[in-house]
C-alpha cells in the first residue's frame, strides 16, 4: 500500500510538471513542432531581444556597452530550450570576436578574469566547439593557469581579484568536460567554503559566512559534476535550498525579493540534484511570472523579474535564467546538439 501510494504521488507530480511545461495558448512553433512549451516560448522571446540578432548591451548614461555575460546566459538558455540555435551560434560568434572576447576575458597577460574565462569555455563546449582554440586562444590552458596552490581560481588583474563562487563553479563545470577533468583541489576548495547551515556564500572568507541562493545553486551543480565523495557537499547545499524555498515555490535574492533569477538557478539545481517536488514548486512560481496572452504582444513569452510590473530592462536576464529552471537541465548536461533554428512566437487569439 505504501509503495502504491508513493507511485501515485510520483505520477501526480510528473503530470503536474508536464502540465506546467506546456502553454495552453496556441503558438507558432518551429517546423515540425506542435504547441510551444514554456521554455521554448521564453527562449523565442529572448532571441528576439538580441541587438542585431547577436548580442546584449548594457546602457549607462546613454552609452551602450557590450554585455558578454548576459549574451552567454542567452546561449545557455537557447541550448536548454532546444530552439533559436541560429541565434545561439550568432551570439557565440560575437562573444568570441577578438575585440569582444578580450574585453571580457582580459588580454591573458596583465589581465585575466577567471569567471569570464570559465563561462566562455563552458559556452563553447555547450555549442560543441573546442575551448582550447577560440580564435587562437586556449581558454582551458588560461583557466588552469589561474588556479592558485590552494585550489582557488583567481583573477590576475591590476584592479584586484573579484573571483567568487560563480567563478570557481564555472571553472569546475568547464574543466570537468575536458579529458583531464576538474582538479580535485579546486573542488575541495569550493566545498570548504560551505557555511554552517549547509549553504554556500557568494564570497569566501567573510567575517560571517552567509549562504546565498544563487551561489549555492551553482556550487551544488559544480560539486556534483566534480564527483565529490558521496555528493555530501552538494547534498548539504541542496538541503539548504529546500529549507529556504518559499511556500509559493520561489526563492529570494540577498535583498529578500523573490524573483525569477534566483528561482531559475535554484530550480535548475534542484532538478539536477533530483529534488523533484521542490523543482515542481519552483517551476510553478516561474510559470506565474511568464507573460502570456494577457500581456502586450511584444512581451509574450518573457519572464518578469518579480511580478511587480513588466520591466524590459530586467526581463532578458530573468528570462534567460528562468529557462534553465523551467527545463531543469543542469549546466553539466547542457548541449545545443539537435536544437532547432528560429525564435518561436507565442500566438494568441
Amino acid at each position: 500500500m505504501v509503495v502504491r501510494r508513493s507511485r501515485h504521488r510520483l505520477l501526480a507530480l510528473l503530470c503536474g510538471v508536464l502540465a506546467a511545461l506546456t502553454l495552453t495558448t496556441p503558438a507558432v512553433a518551429a517546423p515540425g513542432r506542435a504547441a510551444l512549451t514554456r521554455p521554448e516560448a521564453a527562449a523565442g522571446w529572448l532571441a528576439r531581444q538580441l541587438v542585431d540578432g547577436e548580442r546584449f548591451e548594457a546602457v549607462f548614461d546613454g552609452v551602450a556597452y557590450p554585455d558578454q555575460g548576459l549574451t552567454l546566459d542567452a546561449v545557455f538558455a537557447f541550448a536548454a530550450a532546444g530552439v533559436a540555435d541560429d541565434h545561439g551560434a550568432g551570439a557565440l560568434a560575437w562573444v568570441t570576436r577578438p575585440d569582444i572576447r578580450d574585453g571580457y576575458l582580459g588580454d591573458g597577460v596583465s589581465e585575466a578574469y577567471a569567471g569570464a574565462t570559465a563561462k566562455l569555455a563552458l559556452a563553447v563546449q555547450v555549442r560543441g566547439g573546442d575551448p582550447a582554440d577560440v580564435g587562437g586562444v586556449d581558454l582551458i590552458a588560461r583557466l588552469r593557469s589561474l588556479q592558485t596552490p590552494a585550489g582557488r581560481f583567481s583573477d590576475r588583474s591590476a584592479y584586484g581579484d573579484y573571483s567568487n563562487a560563480f567563478s570557481q563553479s564555472f571553472a569546475l563545470l568547464a574543466l570537468d568536460r575536458t579529458a583531464a577533468g576538474a582538479p580535485p583541489a579546486a573542488a575541495a576548495w569550493l566545498a570548504g567554503t560551505r557555511c554552517p547551515d549547509g549553504g554556500y556564500p557568494l564570497l569566501p572568507a567573510q567575517p560571517v559566512c552567509t549562504s546565498d541562493v544563487d551561489a549555492t545553486a551553482l556550487v551544488t551543480q559544480a560539486l556534483r559534476a566534480a564527483d565529490r565523495p558521496a555528493d555530501a557537499d552538494a547534498a548539504a547545499g541542496l538541503r539548504w535550498l529546500v529549507s529556504v524555498q518559499r511556500a509559493d515555490g520561489g526563492f529570494a535574492n540577498a535583498a529578500g525579493t523573490p524573483n525569477a533569477n534566483s528561482t531559475g538557478l535554484a530550480a535548475q539545481a534542484l532538478r539536477d540534484g533530483h529534488r523533484l517536488p521542490a523543482w515542481a514548486r519552483s517551476r510553478a512560481f516561474l510559470a506565474g511570472l511568464q507573460v502570456g496572452c494577457a500581456g502586450a504582444p511584444a512581451d509574450r513569452g518573457a519572464v518578469d523579474f518579480d511580478g511587480g510590473g513588466f520591466d524590459p530592462a530586467t526581463a532578458p536576464r530573468a528570462t534567460a535564467q528562468a529557462v534553465l529552471g523551467l527545463t531543469g537541465i543542469g549546466y553539466a548536461r547542457l548541449s545545443a546538439a539537435g536544437a532547432d533554428p528560429g525564435a518561436p512566437v507565442l500566438a494568441c487569439p
